[in-house]
């Protein structure tokens, strides 16, 4: 039965956990070292108490002498030594503790920012946070209190159990015997919470998913009047967060109570066993005494190590989901023998299929050839795949069958930095940095000179603006650029852009959120930056294609026809024509 209990014990998975953690302890290796040194004479001198009630029965309360005064002074001696100890132990854990934590969120962070734009797609700002950040302070905040509560208990149970075959080794044979009873339905604790921590993870990152919502969407939720809708969405998931909670306990929370029932019937059948061996003479009363005091100081943090070997499995749990995205592999990524790219001379599409769910195609067989310089523009019905056809041009996702290839390599056989060097997006909605104008725009190249800064805001017919902000380039644009207008942001963008310097650009709808007079001003801009460059436009408005040299009209997943802005609207039966004069009316 033992040794059952042992191979139980030993399958709680504690080693592969820590072994995971071994790369960031190793950077702290001598700090963690001193940390766990400490805890040995913590641990130990738990024993020196128990052990030194022995010659104070023996001979005060037995002999009735008074030689040993020096013990309770001993006493003291030891608890503050211990005290003192303790204080140093946590400050040493904690400081450990905390820079493991600062490494491991800056290696996930970085992992984060390489994970392809399907990653966001399928998961919540929530559950980015609740996986890239909470359990990282679960996992070494956990790992700081495991190492410190196992050394300490393991030094201090060690040195008790000397304590105990030194009184009794007939009692210590029944100590240890409950001792290992007491342990036995902790291993299976991991079995029965591990699913419903996976959900307690998931149902917490809702929550948070709900703060950033009524963070981000505040005017629609203000406009729409959704406060009741929120609220009630709110409650539901904090339903679910205490219906996990109360299963949880329903599965757990008789441990205690177990083990508190199991060590009681110990310490009484130790009592009952004791009486008879003082009686027959076999221990003294000291013995005995000093027997009971290493018991109970042993048994105590048994009887409530039901309650935190909940929290240890979590923490051991939270390592691993850590470690799992820290091991997740990208699927955008560099081929082995991936190559810079040159000079664009040349892009094409080659029978593109793509979708984003399985058994959905967007799109089917697609055939495009681009040259250095063209202007080629994206028009068509609402998610026919205009967007898409760009996205796969920049690797946010790969395509499914079929290749594009730049100056007839294979994007996938180009270096992923080398390929988004050489591209510059504007978006319809672009998302700005918290900080300065001067800030956002110099992400186009940190290394630009303040002439070629200031270059790329005349460009972008962003001069006047500036010129009537107090702060000028260094005002701030508030989170996500709340300060600034939609034209206003927009030109910040292509001044980005402009920065950037890319042979190719991306204009993906940049005017269609824009008013009359600002669609102006930004289609300016937007002329500025597409000089001497290959240009991607995806259009809204048709009027704003008119110029380009080709025009691709994308419907339901497939080019349905192409030309110059002349052929197609010559031609009365061709889909642009009907969506030219649809617009027009």
């Amino acid at each position: 039965m033992f040794e059952k209990i042992i191979k139980k014990l030993k399958s709680i998975n504690f080693v592969y956990d820590y072994t995971m953690m071994a790369p960031y302890i190793k950077r702290y290796w001598w700090q963690a070292i001193l940390a766990v040194g400490i805890t040995i004479p913590v641990g130990a001198l738990d024993a020196a108490i128990a052990w030194v009630l022995k010659p104070y029965m023996d001979v005060v309360m037995v002999e009735k002498s008074a030689n040993t005064l020096w013990i309770p002074v001993a006493i003291i001696l030891f608890s503050i030594f211990q005290g003192a100890l303790t204080f140093g132990a946590n400050y040493v854990n904690t400081w450990v503790g905390s820079r493991i934590a600062s490494d491991v969120k800056i290696d996930l962070f970085s992992k984060l920012l390489t994970f392809d734009v399907g990653f966001f797609d399928t998961n919540t700002s929530g559950n980015i946070m609740q996986r890239f950040n909470n359990d990282v302070d679960a996992a070494c905040s956990g790992l700081l209190t495991n190492l410190k509560q196992f050394s300490t208990r393991f030094f201090s149970s060690i040195s008790l159990i000397c304590v105990l075959f030194y009184n009794s080794w007939q009692l210590a044979l029944i100590a240890v015997a409950i001792l290992l009873l007491a342990l036995y339905p902790l291993t299976n604790v991991r079995k029965k919470i591990k699913g419903i921590n996976q959900q307690t993870v998931f149902t917490n990152a809702e929550l948070v998913t709900h703060y950033n919502e009524a963070f981000s969407g505040n005017r629609v939720v203000t406009s729409y009047n959704l406060f009741s809708y929120q609220l009630n969405r709110f409650k539901e998931t904090l339903h679910d967060v205490f219906r996990l909670g109360m299963k949880m306990i329903q599965r757990t929370g008789m441990l205690s109570p177990f083990m508190h029932m199991v060590v009681s019937f110990g310490i009484a059948l130790v009592i009952w066993a004791g009486s008879y061996l003082i009686v027959t003479g076999k221990i003294t009363s000291g013995s005995f005494v000093s027997f009971i005091a290493a018991l109970i100081l042993l048994y105590n943090p048994i009887k409530g190590i039901g309650n935190s070997f909940n929290s240890v499995q979590l923490s051991l749990m939270a390592i691993e989901r850590v470690f799992e995205m820290m091991q997740a592999i990208p699927l955008i990524k560099d081929n082995e023998n991936a190559i810079e790219l040159g000079d664009i001379k040349s892009i094409e599409y080659k029978n593109v299929d793509f979708e984003y769910v399985a058994g959905k195609p967007v799109l089917q067989n697609v055939n495009l050839k681009v040259k250095s310089g063209e202007k080629i523009a994206f028009v068509g019905n609402s998610g026919g795949g205009k967007t898409t056809m760009v996205n796969l041009l920049n690797r946010f996702y790969d395509v499914k069958n079929g290749s594009i290839s730049i100056n007839g390599t294979d994007l996938r056989n180009i270096k992923l930095k080398s390929l988004r060097d050489k591209i510059a997006v504007v978006f319809q909605d672009n998302f700005l940095f918290s900080g300065s104008i001067r800030d956002n725009i110099m992400l186009g190249n940190q290394n630009a000179s303040e002439e070629e800064l200031n270059k790329a805001v005349e460009n972008a017919c962003l001069s006047d603006v500036i010129k009537e902000m107090p702060d000028g380039l260094d005002t701030d644009v508030g989170e996500r650029g709340s300060r600034l207008s939609g034209g206003q942001k927009q030109r910040v963008a292509i001044a980005r852009a402009f920065l950037k310097n890319a042979p190719i650009v991306i204009l993906d709808e940049a005017t269609s959120a824009l008013d009359n007079k600002s669609e102006a001003i930004v289609q300016k801009a937007i002329d500025n930056l597409m000089n001497d460059r290959t240009v991607f436009v995806i259009a809204h408005r048709l009027s704003t294609v008119k110029n380009a040299d080709k025009i691709v009209v994308v419907n339901y997943g497939k080019i349905a026809e192409s030309g110059t802005h002349n052929e197609l609207i010559n031609n009365q039966n061709s889909i642009y024509h009907s969506l030219y004069q649809a617009q027009l009316q």
